[in-house]
């Protein structure tokens, strides 16, 4: 059911890194041609650093892992027409033969069927706040608990509640290391006041941590692990000023009774325009970072015993 790019296929059979790139960032996350300039240059981070890309998605039905020109445009033009797909979406959106972009959730599970480890992404999703009213639980935090992917990530994007975010990872037996930090990112800002679990300060050392999660497995966690890295510090924004604007956000959120998987692209929209366009820069910023990162962990994989 899976179609590998030929340059994906290849590089799996010859054992080559291999990053995975999510497309819900192409089609919900950015406006045009931002999107599209933004999936195109993620990929080339990739192939600067030595490793294959692999942007994953639904095409007219198809489970596809490594999008190709075409289906990217595609994706980028016809936002209103792309389904935001988590896991659980999968199966229809290839019964109704529709296009859908991949969350982290969906990413890694098809990055997890077709032999890649590791996906770089911008910030997962996690417990929302008010969860304790409405249940809103990503799902991306329960495929973290069972899929075997490494992802790259800023943290949880700042709209979620960060340290209900941490406990249920600890719940599910994740394990959350700091990329040369000590502390959890909070997407936008460097800080958050919550500790990670462990510390890596360079490509090699977070491959190592993972080849010795994946030998433990299940002893160790079965699941997935999260690389968390700060955003560059020339476009980190202020943490107490994130915390404003995101209040601003929510408010207009509950106003017009944004529910589900609506929330997150409303959220984004109005943080964009509450920092007149800062968070956008922070956003693309921290996904060209993160990916740079993630092909340097693919590579350092396939260097060591």
């Amino acid at each position: 059911m899976l179609h590998l790019a030929a340059d994906v296929a290849q590089a799996l059979d010859e054992q080559r890194p291999v990053v995975a790139l999510e497309s819900t960032v192409i089609s919900h996350g950015l406006p045009y041609p931002q999107n599209l300039a933004v999936a195109l240059a993620l990929e080339e981070e990739v192939r600067a650093a030595g490793a294959v890309p692999a942007t994953i998605g639904v095409v007219a039905g198809r489970l596809v892992v490594g999008m190709d020109g075409a289906a990217l445009e595609r994706f980028a033009t016809k936002r209103e027409q792309v389904r935001k797909l988590t896991r659980r979406d999968l199966a229809v959106a290839v019964a109704q033969g529709a296009d859908g972009a991949t969350t982290v959730a969906a990413t890694m599970a098809l990055a997890a069927a077709a032999g890649i480890s590791v996906f770089a992404t911008g910030g997962i999703g996690g417990v929302h706040r008010g969860a304790e009213l409405n249940w809103d639980v990503s799902a991306d935090l329960t495929e973290l608990g069972r899929t075997p992917v490494l992802v790259v990530c800023a943290g949880a994007k700042a709209i979620l509640d960060l340290s209900a975010t941490l406990e249920y990872l600890e719940t599910l037996g994740v394990p959350v290391v700091g990329y040369q930090c000590h502390e959890f990112p909070a997407f936008y800002s460097a800080q958050s006041g919550l500790p990670v679990s462990a510390r890596a300060d360079d490509a090699a050392a977070a491959a190592h941590l993972w080849r010795v999660q994946r030998a433990l497995a299940p002893m160790a966690s079965p699941g997935g692990m999260l690389l968390c890295v700060p955003p560059p510090p020339t476009v980190a924004l202020g943490r107490t000023a994130v915390e404003a604007a995101l209040g601003r956000a929510l408010a207009q959120a509950t106003q017009k009774n944004v529910r589900g998987p609506d929330v997150t692209p409303f959220l984004l929209a109005a943080m964009a325009e509450e920092t007149n366009g800062e968070s956008v820069a922070t956003n693309i910023a921290l996904l060209r970072q993160n990916t740079a990162v993630a092909a340097a962990v693919a590579v350092a994989l396939t260097r060591q015993p």
